[in-house]
């Protein structure tokens, strides 16, 4: 049977079964694996059993990976949840793949926005509406109702693949990184190629491949003015409030251009080159169609180009919340004593962490010396990842171009990404491998957000693309 007939063979058997692939994604969906909340661990657990389950009735051999314990804000520990290693094949006459993804999820309620229950997959109008659909539920199963559908047919499987799957991606994927290095020589080893599906498409009607992702460093920044919360009637005006130099401070990071205050942070971003301007000019991008997934009516740049390389290769800076500081419904007319603000810089090449910290710093005991403020103020890094870029020409590349080409009928756009999967470093540095990003969701799935989505033609079209993606690496 030629290559091309097999496709057509798996491509029909997995639309003859889209009901099935849809009601085990309901399933997956109905176990609220939130990794962020600690009463929530059991359910994360019992992700990890029902997707071992599932493995071992696929013949997949599996290990559950113990990565220690998670210490809590209020000093306890917590168990974290075991890393699901998977093999499937050991013919050494043939490519192994590896594959990553996670489990857990992040939070929903109903009450968030939410127009149906978050962990009940709800079908509306093509789409499939739950928590982790389409981040990442939906693309781990994808990968395997793909093998399920070979086996089905009797047809050989074209590749080994090795799996890591994780409960913790949520919340900083603890653990992993170390299990990583320790399963460098051992379980790691031999492998061909590592294909990631945890990213989305630019739009919603083309497909693309990513080659680039930048890093991250999340800061709490610190300031404390008293021992004790104060009332503003009896305080206000006469001392220096925590308050009042953190807005200050967080005031002075960004402009109303998106450009980063900080002085010389810009200092080791790799300059534009013309050769990279170039790459631009084909990707198909629709600026209202951005606007309207992001809820706004207008971008800080009005040019594609500028939009997207203010997206992906330039560095940017979000302030995201102030915890200490009254939230709640009315009127409270306290000092805080203490507050935090959070922020996050997301780094390019050729950023490091350590410089950006460092920076950081520098600024923070800058504005704090011209305010002349005597309060306890403190910046910390509360976590980092750097970016990630690859060769798009790249043969694993090239054979997922093959594989969008035969399902899709046209030509990916190659992209970068502006969020964070600093893991997928530690899989290039480990298994001294290229690394592929395959996106099967849409740009409007709402991954993290109210209503996240998958659409089913995503769902299916997504496992026929894995499917020839395989045939292809076994080609290589």
């Amino acid at each position: 049977m030629s290559s091309d007939d097999l496709n057509k063979r798996i491509a029909k058997y997995l639309d003859d079964h889209q009901k099935d692939y849809i009601q085990r994604l309901s399933d997956a969906v109905s176990i609220p694996s939130v990794s962020a909340w600690p009463e929530h661990r059991p359910e994360v657990v019992r992700m990890v059993e029902w997707t071992k389950s599932f493995m071992e009735t696929l013949g997949i051999t599996v290990e559950l990976a113990d990565v220690g314990e998670q210490k809590l804000s209020d000093g306890t520990k917590l168990k974290l949840p075991n890393v699901i290693l998977g093999t499937y094949g050991n013919d050494t006459a043939k490519k192994t793949v590896m594959i990553y993804g996670h489990l857990d999820v992040q939070p929903a309620q109903l009450s968030d926005g939410w127009d149906s229950e978050p962990f009940v997959l709800t079908e509306r109008d093509g789409k499939l509406y739950g928590r982790g659909s389409t981040d990442d539920k939906g693309p781990v199963i994808s990968w395997l109702n793909v093998i399920e559908a070979y086996q089905k047919l009797n047809e050989p499987f074209p590749v080994n693949v090795k799996f890591v799957l994780e409960s913790m991606e949520e919340y900083g994927s603890d653990g992993l990184e170390d299990l990583l290095k320790s399963l460098k020589n051992t379980f790691l080893s031999g492998v061909d190629y590592v294909v990631i599906s945890d990213s989305y498409w630019l739009g919603k009607t083309k497909p693309c491949l990513q080659y680039g992702l930048r890093g991250i460093c999340y800061f709490f920044l610190d300031v404390e003015c008293s021992t004790k919360d104060l009332h503003s009637g009896c305080f206000g005006g006469t001392i220096h409030e925590a308050m009042t130099d953190l807005i200050a401070i967080m005031g002075t990071l960004v402009d109303n251009k998106g450009h980063i205050l900080i002085d010389r942070l810009y200092d080791e971003v790799v300059p534009l080159t013309l050769e990279e301007e170039e790459l631009y000019k084909p990707i198909t991008f629709d600026t209202a169609a951005y606007c309207s997934e992001a809820g706004v009516q207008s971008t800080i740049q009005s040019e594609k180009d500028q939009i997207l390389m203010h997206r992906w290769r330039y560095p940017s800076l979000s302030l995201h919340g102030i915890q200490g500081a009254f939230d709640g419904c009315g009127c409270k007319t306290v000092i805080p004593r203490h507050v935090i603000g959070k922020f996050s810089i997301r780094i390019v090449p050729n950023m490091k962490i350590s410089t950006v910290e460092k920076l950081v710093e520098n600024h923070v005991q800058t504005i704090m010396k011209e305010r002349n403020s005597p309060n306890k103020v403190s910046v910390k890094l509360e976590h980092g990842g750097d970016y990630w870029i690859a060769d798009p020409n790249n043969p694993q590349y090239v054979a997922a171009r093959k594989a969008t080409v035969a399902v899709h009928g046209i030509e990916p756009d190659l992209t970068r990404e502006g969020g964070s999967i600093p893991i997928t470093l530690t899989f290039q540095e480990q298994t001294g491998k290229n690394v592929l990003l395959l996106p099967i969701g849409a740009s409007d799935d709402g991954a993290h957000s109210q209503n996240e989505k998958f659409d089913i033609s995503n769902y299916m079209n997504g496992m026929k693309v894995m499917s020839v993606y395989f045939q292809e690496l076994a080609k290589l």
